[in-house]
């Protein structure tokens, strides 16, 4: 079953505050600085010992090895925890795990996560009931299963009660997966509800193709890398990546196990004791300079997202040889180029990554309208241009008086939802509403009055309509339209019930209404499957013609006529 998710704007975002600086000032400022530095640094750097830049080279290669193992676990892991928490906090799931037994909700939810599945690197999601404690796996191909029931004092299952335990929404962990008997870096996410907590979400990410990927390129006689928690436990080391026992075993071991020289205990020392949490995107590496042993260098670069460490150690080794044959003036090559690095660094920061965010914005702003722009709140050209793009939209999607949707907003959606369900063959029920003898209500109370009526009806039409998938607009005039995705016949006249009662409820007074001595609508609605042969014209036309029915009949009722393509 296709689901369409349509979100509704509520209000117009305010306008961008007032700052300083524009773009190309800016850029032209920092070229300037950077160019100033480097001439510094060149200048300094020239009169320095060879032996004094090979310390620095070596210093600035395990950093760069180091972060650049971090970034590369952290896209992994934030990736994983991003479908995690969509998992967690999708209302199927919790509906579920508050109704473990009632197989249309478990259908939903194991739905859901299905395609949730797809998108995962292990094609693998396991959940844990907290009610009754039983395990289930679901696959991206819909097909889910039971597991069996944990149980807090048994090992195997201890890894669920820490997540529960936790006072985050989320643990990582190295661990055995039992269903495959494979080695994986776990996610384990808690589902929770108005903070009582309903379950766990997990998945593991394959720890030999995660280690490979972040060690395999290492040199070992030069460098050496290891993952490390906040405990001070080792889960991963480049020197064992020939070792099967270490890619497919549980490997966990004290750092003080794997050291013996004592100013690489103390650099590590120090470092933990400045970690209590995970890790931000603000944490910075640390480096610390080891006067003795192969490993001259300790960087440690925090994974963001977790509290695990990158921790690589490195010698001057690893440039000596070829430092001996470069003179002073190549020295000054590479700062030139480190220069034009830096200014393509400035280009990227200061235009191309801000328009590449405004562009994904955009992106992110039709599939929720309330969405504000990327760069909306600065006062530069790329917040003049985020402003107006947001106006733009507004204006396009939203009808200027009601509030609500206008009549293209309504056509191009309708069209992308019967495209949508088209292909699973499932229902759509179109409403269509008047307002009874508006004309006369403009004639007697005037046009003022009469979009103070227009504003009251919409906002009780938009209000009555509860679902994210179900959305109303102003079709035209006194005419309004609901479009419902996957509601049969039954829903459908709930819904125009409804809608009658509550526009009753407003008690508008309105003495030419041949129905009440207030203000009315009409109501016309159908319910039909949707194939590709029909047009989305014919599900409005259909509605119009109940709605007809319903006008000549009286006003203020609904008539049903189904839909027949």
């Amino acid at each position: 079953m296709a689901f369409i998710q349509i979100k509704r704007k509520n209000d117009t975002p305010d306008p961008p505050p007032s700052g300083t600086g524009k773009l190309a000032a800016r850029f032209r400022k920092i070229n300037i600085l950077l160019f100033a530095i480097a001439f510094f640094i060149m200048a300094s750097v020239m009169t320095m010992a060879f032996s004094g830049v090979i310390a620095n080279l070596s210093a600035d290669y395990a950093e760069s090895y180091a972060e650049s193992t971090s970034e590369a676990l952290s896209a992994h892991a934030t990736k994983e925890i991003r479908l995690m928490s969509k998992a967690a906090h999708s209302a199927a799931v919790i509906d579920w795990l508050n109704n473990e037994y009632d197989v249309a909700k478990r259908e939903l939810a194991f739905e859901e996560m299905a395609g949730i599945v797809g998108e995962l690197y292990s094609f693998n999601l396991y959940v844990v009931v907290e009610s009754s404690r039983n395990e289930y796996r679901v696959g991206d191909d819909n097909a889910a299963e039971y597991i069996a029931v944990l149980y807090e004092h048994r090992p195997i299952d201890s890894w669920y009660f820490e997540c529960m335990e936790s006072d985050r929404d989320y643990i990582l962990s190295i661990d055995i997966d039992t269903y495959i008997q494979r080695k994986r870096v776990w996610i384990d996410y808690r589902v929770q509800q108005d903070g009582v907590p309903l379950g766990v979400i997990c998945t593991g990410l394959e720890f030999s193709h995660v280690a490979g990927e972040l060690f395999s390129h290492y040199e070992s006689n030069n460098m050496r890398g290891l993952i490390i928690d906040s405990e001070g436990m080792i889960h991963m080391d480049s020197d064992l990546m020939d070792d099967r026992d270490f890619l497919h075993e549980k490997f966990e071991v004290p750092y003080e196990e794997v050291f013996s020289s004592s100013a690489v205990i103390s650099a590590i020392n120090s470092y933990l004791d400045g970690v209590d949490s995970y890790f931000t995107e603000s944490d910075a590496p640390d480096i610390a300079k080891i006067s003795y042993g192969p490993h001259r260098f300790i960087t440690i670069a925090p994974i963001k997202y977790t509290n695990w460490s990158v921790m690589i150690l490195s010698g001057p080794s690893a440039i000596l040889d070829i430092s001996y044959f470069i003179p002073v003036s190549i020295t000054v090559l590479i700062l030139l180029v480190a220069f034009a690095l830096a200014t393509s660094a400035a280009d990227y920061q200061l235009i191309f990554m801000p328009l590449g965010r405004l562009d994904q914005s955009i992106l992110m702003l039709k599939e929720n309208h309330d969405e504000l722009l990327y760069g909306a709140g600065r006062d530069d050209e790329l917040g003049h241009l985020s402003s107006t793009i947001q106006d733009l939209f507004h204006k396009a999607n939203f009808d200027a008086l009601t509030g609500i949707y206008n009549r293209r907003f309504m056509e191009s959606n309708l069209v992308h939802i019967v495209d949508l369900l088209s292909r699973s063959n499932d229902l759509l029920s179109v409403i269509m509403m008047d307002i009874d003898h508006f004309k006369k209500y403009n004639d007697t109370y005037g046009h003022e009055e009469g979009d103070a009526c227009l504003k009251a009806v919409a906002e009780a039409l938009s209000g009555t309509i509860s679902r994210a998938s179900d959305f109303a607009a102003r079709y035209g005039g006194e005419e309004f339209i609901a479009v419902l995705p996957n509601t049969d016949e039954h829903g459908a006249r709930l819904l125009a019930e409804k809608l009658l009662n509550n526009v009753r409820a407003l008690q508008l007074p309105h003495e030419n209404n041949s129905a009440a001595p207030y203000v009315t609508i009409s109501i016309g609605i159908t319910t039909g499957k949707i194939s590709q042969k029909r047009h989305w014209e014919e599900y409005v036309k259909r509605a119009d013609e109940a709605l007809y029915m319903s006008k000549r009949d009286g006003r203020d009722q609904y008539t049903y006529l189904e839909f027949v393509g």
